[in-house]
């Protein structure tokens, strides 16, 4: 039996996923989607007001499967907390391997649209990194951190970002390893501190 293709939005979402991904987001034409959709512009536009809000619909459909791998990684990786979460970036690294590796897509949209900042997709890479931070802050206040849960998931993402742009600029994944170090060292050196009496 012949399977059913995916849902005309989907298909459009998908194609829009491929290009976007590859070429950025201001480089992609709706005619270049629509016809890697297999839909016309008019169809398009039907489940889409705007090029803007297909962007937005895009990293939105991105979040929680992004979250989710995070999360498999974290769970997949053995040892503690500090190691767990160094674990994401060697993760990251590995992925920094493959030739077809972009970076983060919420970064790259976030700074196409740098002088727009009430653009929808903008307010979609802001609740994904906070998806992201509230999870990371959530793990650290189970693993004893109290009120340092959030400054550290907050320190660890200006790790985690920061090493996104400097491995995209320098083409060299062992920076996302050396912050992995360094997510480790702090991750346990406050989770030492908030156990002291």
């Amino acid at each position: 039996m012949k399977a059913q293709p995916p849902p005309t939005r989907d298909r459009i979402l998908q194609a829009a996923a491929k290009l976007f991904y590859h070429d950025g987001i201001r480089a992609v034409s709706v005619d270049a989607i629509a016809e890697k959709a297999g839909v016309t512009k008019r169809t398009l536009y039907y489940h889409f007001r705007s090029k803007d809000d297909l962007i937005a619909a895009h990293l939105e459909a991105r979040d929680q499967p992004n979250l989710a791998l995070f999360k498999r990684w974290f769970e997949e990786t053995e040892g503690n907390v500090a190691t767990k979460v160094a674990g994401l970036f060697r993760q990251l690294a590995r992925s920094a391997r493959n030739g077809k590796w972009k970076g983060c897509g919420f970064l790259r949209t976030s700074v196409e649209l740098v002088n727009l900042p009430g653009h929808p997709a903008l307010v979609a890479a802001r609740t994904h990194k906070k998806h992201v931070e509230d999870w990371l802050s959530s793990i650290f206040l189970d693993a004893g951190a109290g009120t340092d849960a959030l400054p550290l998931a907050r320190q660890i993402m200006l790790l985690l970002d920061g090493s996104f742009t400097i491995v995209l600029l320098h083409r060299d994944p062992s920076y996302m390893e050396t912050a992995a170090d360094a997510a480790a060292r702090l991750i346990d050196e406050r989770l030492t501190n908030a156990r002291m009496p």
